[in-house]
């Protein structure tokens, strides 16, 4: 009669395996109850800090993992955070990225991440997967506003915090950003060095973001004297290229900028490359501003003057208004400060690039 094997693995020595730890274990071993060990891995602030740390302890020192799929049963909720991004390739937003998981997770929440790749079908592809994990709120880091397509998140009442703008409704909020402090540091600061014809590199104008910056730069030349004039403006999408674009602009113009300041940083290092590559040296020739302060922007070479917004702030920030609205309470208003970084990409005007625009391109 063949021998029937048993349904229990044995591990490599031939042993049984133990049984995982469970929240019973914990609470042994912690001393406390339960109840108390459950209060403390739901996040509750009914329980006193030194049986807080208790229970923690007593989890690392078990190895004991939570069961999110039971507790998702037991409390009605996901524990899972979703977090919409325009763009992977940006280094913005993997840092952002970085910092909203760490304080998510702080507080016992998972993060579920979708790159829209500013692709509508892709945008609602990525809401799809986000309702059916049932997301317990969304951060739209998008820098824009697809309504449309949001509102089927409000219609199942998913709270969501946005960038800048909120649109009308329950459950909605928006992490203000100080754009005019840091850019109005930024254009100051040329002036005083000299400059008096300043280019713009924009982003996508339909973003409120983009049109925050915009309305920001040309508040700081106004207050100055300063006109940010039609032809200094170029019109680009955030990406490497389009600063490489917004170089071969300015520089066929017949007169063209003595300083760029871009939309972000990302665009700026666009920007150096081309000049790079038309014998064009910065800052000597152009001085050059950025915008984010992405960590990148310090190797560069010259390292990249710009007009810092902390991640961090934005994503704490994010996760706690999405935390806030979750357990029913209201999120403190938020305002994340901008100021200007300097480096090494800005100077006093060394002469006019009149000529050049004659020079052959890469």
């Amino acid at each position: 009669m063949p021998r029937v094997r048993s349904t229990r693995l044995a591990d490599r020595t031939g042993s049984e395996p133990s049984a995982r730890p469970g929240i019973v274990a914990v609470a042994k071993q912690a001393k406390v109850s339960i109840a108390t060990v459950s209060r403390v891995l739901n996040n509750l602030d009914t329980v006193q800090p030194e049986l807080v740390r208790r229970v923690r302890a007593a989890i690392e020192q078990i190895g004991y993992v939570p069961d999110v799929s039971a507790r998702a049963l037991s409390s009605g909720r996901s524990h899972l955070f979703g977090v919409i991004i325009s763009n992977l390739t940006n280094p913005f937003f993997p840092e952002l990225l970085q910092n909203f998981e760490e304080y998510a997770v702080s507080l016992g929440y998972e993060v579920l991440v979708a790159s829209t790749a500013y692709d509508l079908h892709r945008m609602s592809l990525c809401i799809d997967r986000m309702l059916k994990r049932k997301v317990d709120g969304v951060a739209v880091m998008t820098f824009g506003m697809e309504g449309p397509l949001l509102t089927r998140f409000a219609d199942r009442g998913v709270p969501l915090v946005f960038m800048d703008r909120a649109p009308d409704g329950p459950n909605m909020s928006a992490i203000q950003v100080d754009y005019e402090t840091g850019i109005h540091q930024a254009v100051q600061h040329l002036a005083v060095l000299g400059h008096r014809r300043i280019g713009f590199v924009s982003g996508p104008e339909q973003h409120a973001s983009v049109a925050n910056r915009r309305f920001a730069v040309e508040d700081a030349m106004r207050k100055i004297g300063l006109v940010l004039e039609p032809e200094l403006t170029f019109s680009g999408d955030h990406s490497l290229q389009s600063g490489e674009l917004a170089l071969a602009h300015f520089v066929a113009l017949p007169k063209p900028p003595t300083a760029i300041v871009c939309s972000n940083d990302l665009s700026a290092i666009g920007v150096m490359h081309a000049a790079g590559s038309r014998g064009i040296s910065i800052p000597r020739d152009i001085s050059l501003i950025g915008f984010d302060g992405i960590e990148i922007g310090a190797y560069m070479v010259p390292p990249l003057t710009s007009v810092v917004m902390s991640r961090r702030d934005i994503a704490e920030a994010a996760v706690n208004a999405l935390w806030c609205c979750v357990e029913g309470k209201v999120a403190p208003p938020t305002r994340v400060g901008t100021h200007l970084l300097l480096r090494r990409t800005t100077t006093v005007p060394m002469g006019s690039l009149d000529d050049l625009s004659c020079l052959p391109s890469s």
